[in-house]
């Protein structure tokens, strides 16, 4: 009977998932010589190539993309074995992996994670902030079990599940012109400044696809790598901006701006959660997630 472990398993995967040796290495934390060579022994005992070595990368072979579905499926029993059994632990404790948008670590998770935590105690949680893309990337890649993001933002591979919804709003000064309109289309501000994020995030994207669409283009006066830097931008005339409305009402309250809803459809967002597989995941993720998705009262404006 052939024997391989797990870690040789994993790699193959990663290779399979990365398409060079050398990013393979970076994800699973081993040398390229050690990579290799694990490879190389792999191939000696199932009897035959599972890649192609190419200049700029690798490819599987035919048996190699047999050996990669099995792979896959021995992993994801694997993780499934060990999420049911961790419920005969002793009591609920472990830690959970999560990486979110911004958007959500405003609005959302600090009430969430506020009283999951009083309700679980011992679970520690790991929260970083990121891109919509970069926290699917991250679940994918397992680096965070629970990834919170934009629904717009292709997850091809993940499970996801309704999260909130939030509603994207023009933010503009108080003396500016637009500010009289109780609500607007996104291409009615094209002839005007804009301050927006430096960072490609998702929330850029979108903006900008959907003023393609509709033929115009948004002038970026500045880019910064905040909401709240935009806001203050906004406040002192440097342009308009569109934010999620959820997370201004503190910005509202301190700085003299005027929030008016966008009346395009896609300006209405839906927040998801993602994860590789539900049943797959740890005890202590499920009650994170499953907390998460339980009906909630929308919080009131400040």
């Amino acid at each position: 009977m052939l024997r391989f472990d797990f870690v040789t398993l994993k790699l193959f995967v990663a290779i399979a998932d990365e398409g060079r040796l050398t990013a393979a290495a970076e994800r699973e934390h081993l040398a390229v010589a050690a990579v290799s060579k694990r490879v190389s022994d792999l191939e000696a005992l199932v009897g035959t190539e599972l890649l192609y070595r190419r200049p700029r990368g690798v490819e599987l072979t035919p048996a190699g993309r047999a050996f990669l579905h099995h792979a896959r499926r021995i992993l994801e029993d694997v993780a499934r074995m060990q999420a049911e059994l961790s419920e005969y632990g002793e009591g609920v404790r472990g830690h959970v992996r999560i990486h979110s948008n911004t958007s959500a670590i405003i609005a959302f998770l600090p009430q969430d994670l506020s009283a999951f935590a009083l309700t679980y105690p011992q679970i520690k949680i790991d929260l970083q902030e990121r891109t919509s893309s970069e926290a699917i990337t991250a679940v994918r890649d397992g680096v965070a079990d629970i990834g919170i993001f934009a629904s717009h933002v292709a997850a091809d591979e993940l499970e996801v599940k309704p999260y909130r919804r939030d509603q994207l709003v023009l933010v503009t000064p108080q003396d500016h012109p637009l500010a009289v309109h109780q609500q607007l289309h996104l291409h009615q501000a094209a002839e005007y400044d804009f301050v927006g994020l430096q960072q490609d995030t998702s929330l850029q994207s979108l903006l900008h696809e959907q003023a393609s669409q509709a033929g115009r283009t948004l002038r970026m006066r500045i880019q910064v790598r905040s909401f709240d830097a935009i806001c203050r931008m906004i406040h002192y005339g440097m342009g308009v901006g569109v934010l999620p409305q959820q997370t201004l009402y503190r910005d509202l309250k301190d700085l003299k701006l005027c929030m008016i809803p966008l009346a395009d459809e896609w300006a209405k967002r839906e927040l998801v959660v993602g994860m590789r597989h539900y049943a797959t995941l740890p005890l202590v993720a499920r009650h994170l997630v499953d907390h998460l998705l339980a009906p909630h009262t929308p919080e009131q404006p400040l």
